[in-house]
């Protein structure tokens, strides 16, 4: 659905987006993680046509951003979430969705049947009438996000969805982009909020002007494992944490370290899926009663504060 080879963006002597290559699967949800300033705003810009690009290709299903008799076929794909909500303050909700709908070409009885949808889905329908300028700032990005979807289309980018807005608010919207997922869209989201991160994307990209690394949580948690930036910690939950249980876990030469807090171990291992046997029997060995046992590996946090300091090194 998207695709850019050495997508490059400079502003004078600034280069905003440094030779970015990425791939993006149609129906996924792929978040772009960065700090202020690395660049993801000027890439969501570029990819809907709003920007040229100072470099490098990028391509929207079968068009090419940088031909401009494909910008316009661009834009009737996508659907965009800026991080200024820009509405007409002077219309009511339901006018300013049905104006861009007109100019997306919709059908009144599209239409009417996305508005009442949307503004239902986002808990908007019953403030239809009221004008936009009275809108909070949660309402409004609300609205945003419903006009981004009038004209049903197949790829759409959020810059920031949930930024500034209170807990209720963000909740909402993350809750509305997962019905989106569920549907199969194709959703570009931009954002510096790890846990939203996580929860919503199947993949993820984290970016500081150069494109440091791509993957699932997961894979992304377990590649930094890998490299011994945070080792995986096997945490073990016990009756009590005897001075013999914590000796025959230092002997074993797998163990990086370990630490008790209660009825509460945790012990460190370079590969858990491997190693976790030799802890339990040498814990069942000190006479240790062992409740429960799982694996806590790098978290997105850990991933994304390694990789951002070290430039992907």
């Amino acid at each position: 659905m998207i695709e850019t080879k050495g997508l490059t963006k400079r502003f004078g002597g600034l280069t905003a987006v440094d030779n970015l290559t990425l791939k993006v699967n149609a129906g996924e949800v792929f978040g772009f993680l960065g700090p202020n300033g690395a660049g993801k705003t000027t890439t969501v810009r570029m990819l809907c046509c709003l920007i040229s690009k100072t470099s490098g290709e990028a391509r929207i299903g079968d068009y090419d951003t940088g031909r401009s008799e494909d910008a316009l076929k661009i834009r009737k794909l996508i659907g965009l979430v800026p991080d200024n909500v820009g509405l007409y303050d002077d219309l009511s909700a339901y006018d300013n969705l049905d104006f861009y709908g007109k100019l997306y070409g919709c059908t009144e009885a599209q239409r009417k049947e996305n508005i009442q949808r949307f503004l239902t889905m986002l808990g908007l329908w019953e403030k239809r009438d009221a004008m936009a300028g009275t809108f909070s700032k949660g309402m409004k990005q609300k609205l945003a996000i419903a006009r981004a979807l009038i004209h049903e289309p197949e790829l759409l980018f959020m810059d920031e969805p949930t930024a500034n807005l209170d807990p209720e608010s963000a909740k909402t919207v993350r809750d509305f982009i997962l019905e989106l997922k569920k549907e199969k869209r194709t959703i570009f989201l931009n954002t510096h909020n790890l846990d939203e991160a996580q929860r919503i994307c199947d993949r993820i990209g984290i970016l500081s002007t150069k494109l440091i690394a791509t993957g699932t949580p997961q894979e992304l948690e377990k590649a930094l494992s890998s490299r011994g930036g945070t080792r995986r910690t096997v945490v073990l939950l016990q009756e009590q944490a005897t001075d013999a249980i914590l000796a025959g876990l230092r002997l074993l030469t797998a163990v990086g370290s370990v630490t008790a807090e209660g009825n509460k171990l945790d012990v460190t291992l370079s590969d858990p899926e491997k190693e976790n046997a030799a802890v339990i029997e040498a814990i069942v060995k000190a006479g240790g009663h062992i409740q429960s046992v799982m694996i806590a590996g790098a978290s997105l946090e850990d991933v994304y504060l390694k990789l951002v300091r070290e430039g992907g090194s």
